[in-house]
């Protein structure tokens, strides 16, 4: 790593501002500041306001920054598996049954080699924290959980890794169950499921949610389930998780990730829902890219149903909502590489997100960071940490235009790119001082 110059002139978005600097001229419409940035020894020494748009003799106009992304739900165990174990007609079905082959094969060296590689892109893309499922159901269970340990060990200083155990809800109803909850908790990482459909009947879902809810609870851990990635039976998961976590007056920090069939529900009762999710404390993750690959499939027909969680009702609501990249090059969604920029370049396309809103913003940034209970929320201010992805565009419409190439400072040092990209030659034009 380099070290980078100890003044930088960038534009930042208000959103990853400190509140409490004032004066700053914004951008018409975009929601970005320029600023001017002092670094010393890793962390951020000053903070001034420059002018929008400022220039410096013949500089380039000043580069787009963001602080490094959290990435709130990921499945390391088995990315990078999708040419050895396809899904070529894209349907759950098919997914499940590779994902189930790719298990029943899978080892510790395997999990540990593909974490590695995940781990090392996500670093050097600009990603600084990432939760990741586990299948913790098979044989295979065992091994992933060590290997992505050890990555976690490995990586503490670079990437925050968080583990959740991934198994069907009725599971920890079990002795078993039981017994993984406490290996789980023992070892720091989250009680996780899966939660229709098929849907079993009411009382007994609302059982196993309980006896998970009460685990979780005792040994101090938190809950990230899979709800209502369908396209049927829309927020009956999503209504359940919220009913049984009021009645109980749980503490337990929950997640519904995915709860993609809201979608389906009309005005009022998704309305109503996600009131009753914010009056529960509930966050939830949405993941498009997944979803949009999987759901509202017609054979030989172009799908007209593009199922995802009701993002900005839901931030309307008040719920803590982060958007993820969920599967990465595995049989439930063979794309992805675990950058964070491009989750958020596609955001305007797969959810009418626009990053220039701190609405379309915060669900890539300081919503996960809060979410994962990261202990920087993501903010730049004095005194934080001088950790800047630095971009190769001026303004968001060149952002979207074309995939930037992007130069990652970690206490203030410059990391060298993923492979197969060239550097960005962006210090010249961002270091001004």
């Amino acid at each position: 790593m380099t070290a980078a110059p100890a003044r930088l002139r960038l534009r930042l978005p208000r959103a990853l501002v400190d509140p409490r600097l004032t004066g700053l001229p914004v951008g018409h419409g975009d929601g970005l500041v320029a600023l001017e940035l002092e670094q010393r020894q890793g962390r951020i020494t000053a903070l001034r306001p420059l002018e929008a748009g400022s220039r410096t003799g013949d500089a380039p106009a000043l580069p787009l920054a963001l602080t490094p992304l959290v990435e709130p739900h990921a499945h390391l165990d088995k990315c990078f598996t999708a040419a050895a174990f396809p899904n070529p007609e894209g349907t759950i079905a098919g997914a499940l049954a590779a994902n189930r082959c790719e298990d029943g094969q899978r080892t510790y060296e395997q999990v540990l080699a593909r974490g590695e590689r995940a781990l090392d892109r996500a670093w050097r893309h600009g990603v600084r924290a990432i939760r990741s499922h586990i299948d913790s159901g098979g044989a295979a269970a065992r091994p992933s959980w060590e290997a992505l340990l050890e990555l976690r060990r490995r990586w503490a200083d670079r990437v925050h890794l968080q583990l959740v155990a991934l198994v069907p809800l009725a599971h920890w109803s079990s002795p078993e169950g039981e017994a993984l909850a406490r290996w789980v908790a023992d070892h720091g990482g989250w009680l996780g499921g899966v939660l229709g459909p098929p849907y079993g009947h009411l009382r007994s879902d609302r059982d196993a949610l309980a006896t998970l809810l009460g685990l979780a609870e005792r040994l101090g851990t938190g809950v990230d389930l899979h709800v209502d990635e369908a396209e049927d039976q829309p927020g009956r998961g999503v209504d359940l998780v919220s009913a049984v976590a009021s009645d109980l007056r749980s503490g337990v920090p929950i997640t519904c990730s995915h709860a993609a069939s809201l979608a389906l529900l009309g005005p009022r009762r998704q309305e109503r829902l996600a009131e009753r999710l914010a009056a529960a404390g509930i966050a939830v993750v949405a993941l498009p890219l997944t979803n949009l690959w999987l759901l509202g499939r017609r054979p030989e027909r172009t799908p007209w149903l593009r199922l995802q969680a009701p993002i900005r009702s839901l931030q309307r609501a008040g719920v803590l909502v982060a958007v993820g990249g969920d599967n990465v090059q595995d049989p439930w969604y063979p794309g992805g590489d675990f950058d964070p920029i491009e989750l958020l370049r596609l955001s305007p396309l797969t959810s009418h997100l626009w990053p220039a809103t701190r609405q379309g913003l915060t669900p890539f940034s300081t919503a996960p960071a809060r979410l994962l209970g990261l202990e920087w929320d993501g903010v730049v201010r004095e005194g934080g940490p001088a950790d800047l992805v630095l971009l190769d565009a001026g303004s968001w419409p060149e952002l979207l235009a074309r995939t930037p190439q992007r130069l990652v400072l970690r206490a203030g040092r410059a990391l060298p790119p993923p492979a197969l990209q060239q550097p960005a030659a962006l210090l010249p034009a961002a270091s001004m001082g």
